[in-house]
């Protein structure tokens, strides 16, 4: 794979959850562009964007952020504010089609480029859209229930090409982080790669070997789904958390007792849901269930966790559950914040019990991966995973029941792919790799 010297080539990983850019050389040198915030440096930039406005003179002008600017914006909720993450998941949903910030109109695509401009503004002179090399993942398999594949692309380019980034590639995920891995073979492999995102879990199986030094690479065969952690986080949202914020409970109306609507528990969803609710008169219908209910004190603390925005600091405790779930058998998940305290033992055992149904979806992506590869388990002589839900045991026991412990290997979760992806531009030939 020749490779031009004097170009850089940039890798960007749009994922559902966070952002990371490389930028690689012919040297085979590559690095993650970093942000400063908040006296850190940072190699991910998280996928959220929050819109407010601030008047001027006599007129609102809106005003953007992306980021952890984004959260960080959000959190202070000093001014009226509509706070956007994970809109990656809308990517190939056809019935998306806009939603309205304040006072435009926003498709996919301008949520994504408005994305990347802050995304851009941060990253400094160190990410330039107009580079001859840009080489951009994208999953196997988008997120939805009935995924259009071609919208999605379409949008994609559409939102990159409005920076500059017109001959741009886009690369199954997988492939990205398979070549990141490639540089510490010594000998010729039969590659499977298993990427866990935010959203959807991707794998790819590919034929690595050298010619006189060269190292040549060939995709067998590529599978994925629209399931990964951030459907393990919502099991333990659906099985500990709503049944203490009220779900499952009951209200009296008209002289009959009734259960309370579980629509209210969909926005546990995404954090961030559950600040919307503020606006769309679900709140108010809560407040009223409350005074009407059985035990009103569990819809009362849900009430108050809408009131002061706490969805952010909840979901940290569910992640910090699952990581613990990942090396104990039995985990406390424990959230306690402006006098809200919530407190429930989770066995590993029953959380692998909730998330079986996710885990048979991901067990047939990968099925399907080898079958089109036309290659047998024992065949397959590495197995590279990446993704923070392969610490998963569950997920784990996927690939040791399949190709034993020795086969496997993994790395950074946030940063091969980029890495891969970046590396794939100094290839000479990245048009060969793309989806």
């Amino acid at each position: 794979m020749p490779s031009r010297a004097n170009d850089i080539s940039i890798g960007i990983d749009f994922g559902t959850s966070n952002t990371v850019v490389a930028v690689a050389d012919g040297s085979g040198r590559v690095e993650a562009i970093t942000f400063d915030h908040a006296g850190e440096r940072l190699k991910v930039f998280v996928t959220a964007l929050c819109f407010w406005d601030e008047r001027h003179g006599g007129s609102l002008r809106t005003r953007v952020e992306g980021g952890p600017w984004a959260i960080e914006q959000f959190l202070e909720g000093l001014t009226a504010h509509r706070f956007i993450q994970s809109f990656k998941s809308f990517a190939a949903s056809a019935s998306f089609q806009e939603t309205r910030i304040f006072r435009e109109r926003f498709r996919f695509e301008d949520l994504l480029s408005t994305f990347l401009r802050t995304l851009r503004r941060h990253a400094g002179d160190a990410l330039d859209f107009q580079a001859p090399n840009i080489v951009v993942g994208r999953p196997v398999a988008f997120a939805g229930s009935n995924p259009n594949d071609a919208l999605a692309m379409e949008r994609y380019r559409t939102a990159f090409g409005k920076l500059g980034a017109d001959r741009a590639h886009y690369v199954y995920e997988p492939v990205g982080a398979a070549f990141f891995y490639a540089r510490t073979l010594n000998r010729d492999a039969t590659v499977l790669v298993a990427d866990f995102g935010g959203g959807t879990s991707d794998f790819s199986v590919m034929r690595f070997s050298r010619d006189s030094g060269t190292l040549r690479a060939e995709p067998l065969g590529h599978a994925g789904v629209g399931v990964a952690g951030d459907a393990f986080d919502y099991r333990i949202v659906d099985h500990v958390v709503s049944p203490r914020l009220g779900k499952g409970g009951s209200y009296r109306s008209m002289g009959k007792v009734l259960s309370i609507p579980n629509h209210y528990y969909a926005n546990f969803a995404r954090w961030n849901h559950l600040a919307l609710m503020k606006g769309s008169g679900d709140l108010k219908e809560l407040r009223e269930l409350a005074r009407a209910a059985l035990d009103p004190a569990p819809l009362e603390t849900f009430i108050e966790i809408v009131d002061l925005d706490l969805g952010f600091a909840l979901y940290r405790a569910i992640s910090a559950a699952k990581v613990e779930l990942s090396s104990k058998d039995e985990t406390l998940f424990r959230f306690e914040e402006d006098g809200i305290r919530i407190e429930a033992p989770i066995r590993r055992r029953d959380f692998e019990a909730w998330i079986a149904p996710d885990v048979a979806r991901i067990e047939g992506a990968l099925d399907e991966a080898i079958a089109k590869a036309g290659v047998k388990p024992n065949e397959i002589e590495k197995v590279f995973l990446t993704g923070g839900t392969s610490f998963v045991p569950a997920i784990r026991r996927l690939f040791t029941d399949r190709f034993g412990e020795e086969r496997l290997t993994s790395a950074d979760q946030f940063e091969s792919i980029a890495y891969g992806l970046a590396l794939i531009g100094q290839t000479g030939e990245p048009a060969r790799w793309s989806a």
